[in-house]
């Protein structure tokens, strides 16, 4: 039972960064961004590729964070500079959204490649962060020391990300999500807002990628397919288990939807369901999440 725990804690922990990710791109700034399955590999593959070649791995970190910005930021460029969606319909921007996310997407799949060279890069013996980490604290980085390190890292990042949308372009950001013509006739450049939206949330995508090629020791070009639908499991199940009482909130509790749908596949692993079956258990999971407010709302009626 504790390894169940502490494996659904890990990767609950070491996936809550692309799930934050997710709630910026599809609560904040209502935006379909379907380019994060594209985002995390990519953060994967940069960090991969620096550290084999001998760079420091926090230089490597670092790089494939600011790989997943400019993900973002073409994502952004893709819907609102190239005229995709300026048709002015609902239904046809939304289209634009969603089909600049699957341009992003796809075209980083070759990106994803060339970065590595091949499919798929192993970062056996080579020192990743949480081999510093280790000789910085003199901590083995397993079980509830990993933990600790993901959770203070985690709750660092929550208190960051709730600082910058109480900011005065964070607030523009969340008014462009919730009514853009009323917050571009107040003066506000929503392209930009938007774009730099997109590149924070891809940005915390590829954190993940980074970190989860670091803790499982190699970077893979598939590892990002089902990205989106994981991202909006934890979303989803985080604000119907914790509620959404403010914005400071909603992010504790999309990192704990992070943490309760990476345990639960946990369970199911342990109970037995094949890792073929987990893509049609993810898609159960959220549709059960999305059905529970709806329900609930009917029993209080009756």
């Amino acid at each position: 039972m504790e390894a169940i725990l502490t494996s659904g804690l890990q990767q609950g922990l070491l996936y809550c960064f692309m799930v934050l990710g997710v709630y910026i791109t599809f609560r904040v700034l209502d935006f379909p961004d379907l380019s994060v399955d594209g985002s995390l590999p990519l953060g994967a593959a940069v960090t991969a590729a620096m550290i084999a070649g001998g760079q420091s791995p926090w230089l490597a970190t670092l790089a494939g964070v600011g790989a997943g910005l400019c993900a973002g930021f073409v994502t952004g460029i893709l819907h609102l500079l190239l005229g995709l969606g300026s048709s002015g319909s609902a239904t046809a921007s939304y289209g634009a959204k969603l089909l600049a996310g699957i341009l992003t997407m796809t075209g980083l799949y070759t990106v994803n490649l060339r970065v590595m060279g091949k499919s798929n890069t192993p970062l056996l013996g080579v020192d990743g962060v949480f081999e510093k980490i280790e000789d910085l604290l003199g901590w083995v980085m397993t079980g509830w020391n990993l933990i600790v390190v993901l959770a203070v890292l985690a709750v660092a990042m929550k208190y960051v990300i709730d600082w910058f949308l109480r900011t005065e372009f964070g607030l523009c950001l969340r008014a462009t999500g919730d009514n853009e013509q009323m917050i571009r006739a107040m003066g506000t450049n929503t392209a930009v807002t938007r774009i730099v939206g997109l590149g924070i949330a891809n940005a915390l995508v590829a954190l993940t990628g980074s970190l989860v090629a670091q803790q499982q020791g190699f970077a893979d070009v598939g590892m990002g397919i089902g990205t989106i639908v994981a991202g909006l499991a934890g979303v989803i199940m985080g604000e119907v288990l914790f509620g959404e009482r403010n914005v400071s909130w909603v992010l504790f509790s999309v990192i704990g939807g992070s943490i309760v749908y990476r345990l639960l596949i946990a369970v199911s692993l342990r109970l037995g369901i094949a890792p073929t079956d987990l893509k049609l258990l993810t898609a159960v999971l959220v549709v059960v999440a999305l059905s529970v407010p709806t329900v609930r709302r009917k029993v209080v009626r009756i």
